[in-house]
C-alpha cells in the first residue's frame, strides 16, 4: 500500500461517513444523516455533498460501502436496508460523473474484511475472514491477498445457511437475543456486565452458536485469521469460552492452533474499509 489519497465512504441506514485517507492515516472525515425516507436523488446529493467536504485534487479513488446487495463490475446497489426509494441504483456511474474519478462499491462485510487486512488485525496475513455480527450476520473472505466476492457478490453469506430450526444468521446475529430471549443485544451487555446469571448464560448458548458459524468458515475458507466485527462482538469476554469450547469438536485442531480468532478493535473500521477498495482495485 503506498502513500495515495483515497476517499472511504460507508452509507449506513441512517447516516453517511466519509473519510480522505493518506496511508494509514483518516485525514479528514465527515459524517451526517440521510434522508432515509427520501428520494433516490436527495439520497445521491447527500452523499456527494459529504464526499466533497473532503474531497481535493490529490484524491485518485473513491470506495464506499453500502448494506445490500451489490453489482461489482458495474457498481450498481440494490435494495438498500432503510433506505426504501434506493431499490437500483447506479452508484458508481453518478459518482465517477461528479467527482472523475475512479469509484468502487461493495457491501459492508467485504469492506470490514478489507479493512481490517489492510488497516487492523488482518495486516501480513493472506488469508482472512471477517464476521460482522449485528441486526444480521455478514461475512468477508481475503484469499491469496485479494477480496473474493463470488460471481454475484454473494461470497461469505454463511448466515443464511440453514441451522437447527432457522438459520445461521438466526442464532449468531442480534437477532437470537430478540427472538429467543425478548431482550435487545445492548441491555443484555449491560447485564452482562453486573454478572447478571441470566445474560451470562445466554451469552454461552450465544458462543456455542457462534462456534458452529465459525466451524463453516474454517471448512470453507481455511483462513489464518477471523475477525469479529459489528455490535455484537463488542460481548466478545462473555461468549469467548462458550465459542473455543464448541470449536473443540472441529476436525482439524492442529489447523485450529494455528488459526488466530478475535474480535475487531480498528478505530473507524468502516471507512477504512471502504477506502481500502481502492487498494484492493489495484491487485
Amino acid at each position: 500500500m503506498n502513500e495515495q489519497t483515497v476517499i472511504g465512504v460507508d452509507l449506513g441506514g441512517t447516516n453517511v461517513r466519509a473519510g480522505k485517507i493518506v496511508g494509514q492515516e483518516i485525514v479528514a472525515h465527515r459524517a451526517r444523516a440521510i434522508s432515509s425516507q427520501g428520494t433516490q436523488d436527495l439520497v445521491l446529493q447527500e452523499i456527494r455533498e459529504t464526499i466533497a467536504a473532503v474531497f481535493d485534487n490529490r484524491v485518485s479513488a473513491i470506495g464506499i460501502g453500502v448494506p445490500s446487495l451489490v453489482d461489482v463490475d458495474e457498481g450498481i446497489v440494490y435494495s438498500v436496508g432503510n433506505i426504501p426509494s434506493w431499490q437500483k441504483v447506479p452508484l458508481k456511474k453518478n459518482l465517477e460523473q461528479s467527482f472523475g474519478i475512479p469509484v468502487h462499491v461493495n457491501n459492508d462485510a467485504n469492506c470490514f474484511a478489507l479493512g481490517e487486512f489492510y488497516f487492523g488485525a488482518g495486516r501480513g496475513y493472506h488469508h482472512l475472514v471477517g464476521i460482522i455480527l449485528g441486526t444480521g450476520l455478514g461475512a468477508g473472505i481475503i484469499i491469496n491477498g485479494k477480496l473474493y466476492c463470488g460471481r454475484n457478490c454473494g461470497a461469505g453469506e454463511i448466515g443464511k445457511i440453514a441451522y437447527k430450526e432457522h438459520t445461521i444468521e438466526y442464532y449468531c446475529s442480534g437477532q437470537f437475543f430478540r427472538q429467543q430471549y425478548g431482550i435487545e443485544g445492548g441491555m443484555l451487555y449491560e447485564q452482562a456486565r453486573q454478572n447478571d446469571a441470566q445474560a451470562l448464560e445466554i451469552f454461552n448458548a450465544y458462543g456455542d452458536n457462534l462456534g458452529q458459524a465459525l466451524m463453516i468458515a474454517l471448512y470453507a475458507y481455511d483462513p489464518e485469521v477471523i475477525i469479529l466485527g459489528g455490535s455484537v462482538s463488542k460481548a466478545w469476554p462473555f461468549y469467548e469460552e462458550a465459542l473455543r469450547r464448541k470449536l473443540e469438536s472441529f476436525t482439524y485442531q492442529y489447523a485450529l492452533a494455528r488459526v488466530i480468532i478475535q474480535p475487531a478493535q480498528t478505530p473507524k473500521i468502516s471507512v477504512l474499509g471502504a477506502a481500502a477498495l481502492c487498494y484492493d482495485a489495484e491487485k
